[in-house]
């Protein structure tokens, strides 16, 4: 019966969050399908539920945005969020925040049956958002840096064609995909709108916190201080970010075997227990009800999470 009861609310709680988290995150072509759709016919407005229901989200999103953000706090979550890619406001993430932590913690509670289990529920939960968001970064700045020779490319030979450098942006623009495309038309955007080269690089750079682009605006910066041929200098980058990508790739084959083991140390003890709670839950209920049962899980979890961070670490080679 508690499975079924489990289930069934682990299923409600699934369909309950994507719909939230669809309804906000909408891609571009649902957007524009709205937009057409209510442009197509004028006469169509908001129902009372859809109006009232709008209205609660906003109003949510500014008691959010006064209470729990202060402007540093707001700042930090901008740039992160922007790094991500994710069309996310910091409010918006404030609120799906506590909506996992209260979701994984009644979870928790009706799966094992013990209260003080909602606890690390609940700060998973919160911890959950943060980690998805820097998973996104770190996606997202690798699918950048594999594209970055290819883009620097571009730039050369564009210059060499008698371009100016912001029409070789122009030209990586229409060439490249996500996410180099958009964050090239940032930059575009804002030499536009009346910023200069070098502040509109730098914004880039505090968007995208990546080694080789960072190479690649500082030889573009001293280049327009001190002269040279902008061309032949990216050529040099492009083969040095070429080589370190291929030393990269080797080191990350011959430390995968190390990597495995860090993951295997770190989930082969919550599967064991779980596959016990399985087959016989009295046996390993008593961990959860008695004080030295809850003291060894939790010395468990530390020492665990400690040998998974150390491998991580000796795997993990900088180049």
């Amino acid at each position: 019966m508690i499975y079924g009861i489990s289930a069934l609310f682990m299923l409600s709680a699934f369909l309950l969050f994507y719909s939230i988290f669809q309804r906000i995150l909408l891609s571009d072509k649902r957007l524009e399908k709205r937009i057409e759709k209510y442009l197509a016919s004028p006469g169509t407005k908001l129902d009372r539920k859809q109006y009232d229901l709008m209205v609660y989200y906003q109003m949510t999103k500014q008691k959010v945005r006064k209470n729990m953000l202060t402007k540093e706090k707001n700042s930090k979550l901008e740039t992160l969020l922007r790094r991500s890619g994710l069309p996310l406001k910091p409010e918006e993430y404030i609120l799906f925040k506590w909506l996992a932590a209260g979701i994984s913690g009644v979870l928790l509670l009706l799966v094992f049956g013990n209260i003080i289990l909602m606890i690390p529920g609940f700060l998973l939960g919160l911890l959950f958002p943060r980690w998805y968001v820097k998973k996104k970064i770190k996606e997202r700045v690798v699918r950048f840096n594999d594209g970055l020779p290819d883009m620097i490319s571009t730039i050369v030979g564009s210059l060499r064609a008698g371009f100016s450098f912001q029409q070789a942006l122009k030209a990586v623009t229409e060439e490249a995909g996500s996410p180099i495309k958009e964050e090239m038309e940032s930059v575009l955007k804002e030499m536009q709108y009346g910023a200069s080269l070098e502040d509109s690089l730098n914004d880039l750079k505090n968007r995208m916190p990546s080694e080789d682009l960072d190479l690649m605006i500082q030889a573009i910066l001293i280049q327009r201080q001190v002269g040279g041929n902008l061309a032949t200098v990216l050529d040099k980058i492009v083969q040095t970010i070429r080589e370190r990508t291929k030393i990269h790739r080797q080191i990350s084959s011959l430390t995968a075997q190390g990597r495995l083991s860090g993951i295997v140390i770190g989930l082969l003890p919550i599967i064991l227990a779980f596959v016990l709670y399985l087959i016989e839950p009295e046996y390993i209920g008593t961990l959860f009800n008695h004080p030295v049962g809850i003291a060894l899980i939790a010395a468990g979890l530390v020492s665990g999470t400690i040998g998974f961070f150390l491998i991580r670490k000796i795997t993990s080679v900088e180049v």
